[in-house]
């Protein structure tokens, strides 16, 4: 299928996002193959699915942060009443759970988030992938140059990728330098000359996060290799069935 369907905090507009109850969601629709999940590391070094500096908004109203708690007291809190009553006492996932439960059926965009906290986000994050044998079934990605310098000096096959909220003439060749091959960007920022000039170069593109059903298939139309993130894969899949299929079927 053209423009692949990248599932922000997993189907976040129907389940707590970041959590296992969101990515089942998006694991279970055939047509669906990656999904966006936010990553930070516990007070033990453990990768954690949340995305805000603090608990208070998605974590049972905590003012403290990821970085204050263990994995195992961060498993007891409840990440998602805030959502519905449905989803009361849903936990904080751990990396490492989500690719060993989900990973054979979802590929995932982790972005790396640096609000602070222990030291070693960057390799923990890779174990983690490594030990779940997911190396070609992520990338890792992150708002932090210094985050991307970080993975590539490790080494290893995750590719990467850099994200951006605004564009810059200096992005097609700075993503090579970073050791990127992604770009994760506002949509907002794109045109059709811009991602013909990625595109050129080798670089993939992820647009987000788009919600709105003319919005999504205007973009589509640009580049049919465009990956789309959104909170809504419905609306995504009701653009994609209006638009003409490619010879070619990109994952």
């Amino acid at each position: 299928m053209r423009n692949p369907c990248v599932a922000h905090r997993g189907w976040s507009s129907l389940a707590p996002e970041n959590t296992l109850a969101a990515l089942r969601l998006a694991a279970d629709a055939p047509d669906i193959g990656w999904a966006e999940i936010d990553v930070q590391l516990s007070s033990d070094g453990v990768p954690v699915l949340l995305h805000d500096r603090r608990l208070r908004r998605t974590a049972g109203g905590s003012r403290k942060e990821p970085g204050d708690l263990t994995a195992a007291q961060l498993a007891r809190l409840d990440a998602g009443s805030w959502f519905s009553s449905r989803y009361r006492g849903e936990p904080v996932p751990t990396l490492a759970q989500v690719l060993c439960e989900l990973g054979g059926r979802l590929r995932f965009n982790i972005e790396l988030k640096r609000h602070g906290g222990p030291d070693g986000l960057e390799e923990k994050v890779l174990a983690a992938v490594r030990e779940a044998g997911m190396e070609q079934r992520c990338v890792l990605t992150s708002f932090s140059r210094g985050a991307l310098l970080r993975l590539r000096e490790l080494g290893g096959t995750v590719p990467t990728g850099l994200i951006a909220d605004s564009w810059s003439s200096r992005l097609p060749e700075e993503l090579p330098a970073l050791g990127c091959s992604l770009l994760s960007i506002d949509y907002r920022a794109l045109n059709r000359e811009r991602l013909r000039s990625l595109r050129e170069r080798g670089l993939r593109v992820m647009a987000w996060t788009i919600d709105d059903y003319r919005i999504i298939r205007q973009y589509a139309l640009m580049d049919d290799r465009l990956m789309i993130c959104t909170n809504d894969p419905a609306r995504w899949r009701e653009a994609m069935r209006s638009l003409p299929q490619p010879d070619r079927i990109e994952d």
